[in-house]
């Protein structure tokens, strides 16, 4: 099992900046992949960003690119989300996720964390 916590998020102005970090415990060695998740109320979930667990190899949604910047800190086994210029469309409940397996869906899945953007 993995156990994922979230935290960093909060209200925030529209522009300004805030990093979600996700702290992973348990068996963190058999994670493959780690994504940022978002559902705002009203709509489907979103995938963020994700990054695999060695190397750098990242990806993140158009929406959002050029914004937010995914890294991972394996020493501690921690996953961060920079999100700069946020933007009102940007609010919602974050969440972390672990993935075991190259393909396929999400296993674990942190509780959540909100981020307001105010216009």
């Amino acid at each position: 099992q993995v156990q994922l916590v979230e935290s960093g998020g909060g209200l925030v102005q529209a522009g300004g900046s805030l990093r979600l970090s996700c702290a992973a415990s348990g068996r963190t060695g058999s994670i493959v992949r780690m994504g940022w998740f978002r559902q705002a109320p009203g709509k489907e979930r979103e995938r963020v960003a994700a990054i695999a667990w060695s190397g750098d190899l990242a990806a993140y949604a158009d929406s959002v690119k050029g914004r937010f910047t995914i890294a991972r800190d394996n020493a501690n086994n921690t996953v961060y989300l920079q999100m700069n210029s946020l933007k009102p469309e940007d609010t919602a409940v974050y969440y972390c996720a672990a993935r075991q397996n190259i393909g396929g869906s999400y296993d674990y899945w942190g509780q959540g964390t909100q981020v307001t953007v105010s216009s």
